[in-house]
Parts: C-alpha cells; sequence; structure tokens
C-alpha cells in the first residue's frame, strides 16, 4: 500500500510544544573560538589529510593542518553571486592510494569533482591538488550533497539535493573499477533515479517507516526504500509535504521511544522544529505530532545530532547560516549564532546553549568531533561569517 504522512502540525500547542529554557551558567560548555580565514566558502570537512595520525579540515580553497591549523593551498573555487562555486566537501580516498582526497559538490555546475592528494612534498610546498571530473550529472541547482551509506556495503553514496521540486532525486553509487593509470580514480559514480516525481529543498536519510532499512526525504516528501534490489528499481514515493527544509534533516529517535522522528530548520526564514512520530492510522499512514524548538533565529540551514557535552545523550548543534540568500532572507542581516540544544524525552522539551553569537555562524557543513585527542568534541564550521574553529574547553 501506498502511504503518505499527516502532519498535524500545531494541535495542542500550549500542552505539546517543546520548550526552550535557558540553561544556568555553570551547565554551559564553552570553546576558544578561532578565525582560520575568510570567504563565502560552506563546506568543510575532518579527516588525517597529511597522515600524521591526526584530523586536519578542509574547507573549500584550503586545508588546514591540525596543530597550527593555518590555511594551505588545496583548489580554486570560482566567486558567484555572493557564494563561491562550492557547496559541500567531502574525503574519501578516491584513488585508493591510502591517502584522503577531496569530493566536492557545486551549486550550478553538473560535475561532481575530485581533488587527488598530492602527497607529502606537495604538501610541504603548499602546492594545489589535482582536479579531475569524478562524473557530469548533468543536474544544476544543487542546493547540497550528502554522502552517506544507504545500503550498508561500506561505501558511502552521494545523495543530491535540488533546490527545485519538480526534478527527479538521484543517489550516485561509488562502484570500484580498475584504475587506467597511476592517479586515476579506482571509483566509477553510477547514477541511480530514486524517482522522477520530487526532489526539494531539504534532504535528511534515514529508517522513517521502521522497516530497517534507510530512506531518503526530500522538501516534498519521502522515497521508501524497496525491501529488496534497492538498486534495481525506483523506491516508493510519497509526496506528503512541502517544506523549505534544512540540509540536513535528522532523522533519528529523539524520544527514544522506539520509533523515527525528524528534526528540521527551515533553512531561509526564522522556524526550527521537530516532528514526534505518533504511529499510523487506520490506513497504514505514518502520522506526526508537529513541535516547536525556537522561533528567535532564522536560517537554520544545517545541523548535527550528536553528543556534544559527553554525558551520554544526543543533542542538536545548530546556527544561522549567515547571509543564506546574501541577506535577503527574514532575519538575514541579524548577527550570526551558533547554539547547542539538549532534550528532556521525558518532558519532550529542548534546552537552547549558547555556543557563540556575533561572530560564527555556519554554511552548509558543521563538523563536531574530537579535534586535538583531549576527549571533548570540538566544532569547525565554514560560511560566510567565516571559516572558524572551535576548541573545546576542558
Amino acid at each position: 500500500m501506498r502511504s503518505r504522512l499527516v502532519i498535524s502540525r500545531w494541535v495542542c500547542v500550549l500542552c505539546l510544544s517543546a520548550i526552550v529554557t535557558g540553561a544556568s551558567a555553570e551547565d554551559e560548555l564553552s570553546f576558544d573560538v578561532r578565525l582560520l580565514t575568510l570567504d563565502a566558502n560552506e563546506g568543510i570537512a575532518a579527516g588525517d589529510v597529511d597522515g600524521d595520525g591526526k584530523k586536519d579540515l578542509v574547507a573549500g580553497r584550503n586545508w588546514f593542518r591540525n596543530g597550527d591549523w593555518a590555511p594551505r593551498p588545496l583548489r580554486a573555487v570560482d566567486d558567484w553571486n555572493g557564494y563561491v562555486q562550492s557547496n559541500g566537501d567531502y574525503l574519501w580516498d578516491v584513488d585508493a592510494d591510502g591517502r584522503l582526497d577531496v569530493i566536492a559538490g557545486s551549486f550550478l555546475p553538473t560535475e561532481v569533482n575530485w581533488y587527488r592528494n598530492p602527497g607529502d612534498e606537495a604538501l610541504r610546498l603548499g602546492k594545489m591538488w589535482p582536479e579531475s571530473t569524478l562524473v557530469d550529472t548533468g543536474a544544476s541547482a544543487n542546493e547540497g550533497q550528502l554522502f552517506e551509506d544507504i545500503d550498508g556495503d561500506g561505501r558511502p553514496e552521494w545523495i543530491v539535493n535540488s533546490w527545485k521540486n519538480e526534478v527527479p532525486t538521484v543517489i550516485w553509487r561509488l562502484e570500484p573499477k580498475k584504475a587506467e593509470k597511476e592517479g586515476a580514480p579506482a571509483y566509477a559514480l553510477v547514477r541511480h533515479e530514486l524517482g522522477d516525481q520530487f526532489n526539494g529543498h531539504g534532504i535528511g536519510v534515514g529508517d522513517l517507516n521502521g522497516d530497517g532499512k534507510k530512506d531518503i526525504l526530500v522538501g516534498w516528501g519521502w522515497y521508501e526504500q524497496p525491501a529488496e534490489d534497492p538498486w534495481s528499481q525506483p523506491w516508493i514515493a510519497h509526496q506528503d509535504w512541502k517544506l523549505h527544509a534544512s540540509l540536513p534533516v535528522i532523522i533519528e529517535d529523539i524520544d527514544r521511544d522506539g520509533d523515527a522522528d525528524v528534526i528540521f530548520g527551515h533553512g531561509h526564514n526564522y522556524g526550527l522544529e521537530w516532528w514526534e512520530n505518533t504511529g499510523v492510522d487506520s490506513d497504514g499512514n505514518l502520522e506526526w505530532e508537529s513541535h516547536e524548538i525556537d522561533k528567535r533565529f532564522s536560517q537554520p540551514h544545517s545541523m548535527v545530532w550528536t553528543d556534544l557535552d559527553g554525558d551520554g545523550n544526543k543533542d542538536l548543534v545548530t546556527g544561522k547560516r549567515y547571509f543564506a540568500h546574501n541577506g535577503n532572507d527574514p532575519g538575514g542581516k541579524e548577527v550570526p549564532c551558533l547554539y547547542w540544544y539538549s532534550f528532556d524525552p521525558a518532558s519532550k522539551s529542548f534546552d537552547r546553549h549558547t555556543i557563540d553569537e556575533g561572530r560564527v555562524g555556519t554554511g552548509l557543513q558543521i563538523v563536531v568531533e574530537d579535534l586535538n585527542d583531549d576527549g571533548h568534541k570540538d566544532i569547525a564550521v565554514a560560511g560566510k561569517s567565516g571559516t572558524y574553529l572551535l576548541l573545546a574547553k576542558p
């Protein structure tokens, strides 16, 4: 049976909406905030680029070596309309030489490019990384991408999100191949169209219906992974909403009742909310109850669900995608901000904690990892307010 999602957006707001409160000063985490560079790049990723066992950062035109965190050349990126032509950086050993390379997407260009790690001497000398095209997708108007393992084979898939609604949703699979020569890619990106019905601003990956398989949520609905042979057929399409959502959308069991809930931000407006999974109706349709998390800042376009404070419970990290539409969104010219939210399942309430206000905003990706091996999670963001490293204070 083809199901649909029934959204009960604002029922019993006073008794069911999650209430955001402030935490006491002694409960707050604090961070050493460092501006690494300033440009309009909005993509960032962490990984051991130089093979010294420590995680470095890559962010658009630069990579930043763990320790001094100074910007080092990586690639050239064109400026475009207040942005740069880069909307996501990911690390993967494309040529299987034991070194992490960069795979990057763009807003309007249709090519997915990879940048080959040039090795020790070239990294020492600050040389640019050689550029090659992995695939020309033929698709423009790319809001961003996710790079996640959908089928559990150990290789991530390149999942493309378009800000256009009535275009296909496409996954590109990394398929091993024999490299033609040294330095050539050891993988090809193979196209699989989930369905030609819809796409739309915002994307998330997770098991929405509890069948043990990862589904794909987009701005206009969701695609259900088939029970068998997901790459030999279209996925089951559920065009159940029209959102202008964040990238990513979080699909997790937020309230710990055994089913998948959803957290998303209104990427170009005020509004951060979560949808509580309340089961299915008599026709087998998934139902949701909508809860407001926060409406005090705009453009929560990117987010991470992780245990930031080390208490064993996952938290939400998000903030303003500063100048997401060059300041033309509601609240677009208000100051950058970055927050984390703890969640209490008993009261179904979020507590907002300030990481930074006035300096650090977000772009299209947020890194939350222990970058200096001190046992505490750090944060790295790249956006139009700058590329920042926030090291947690013990």
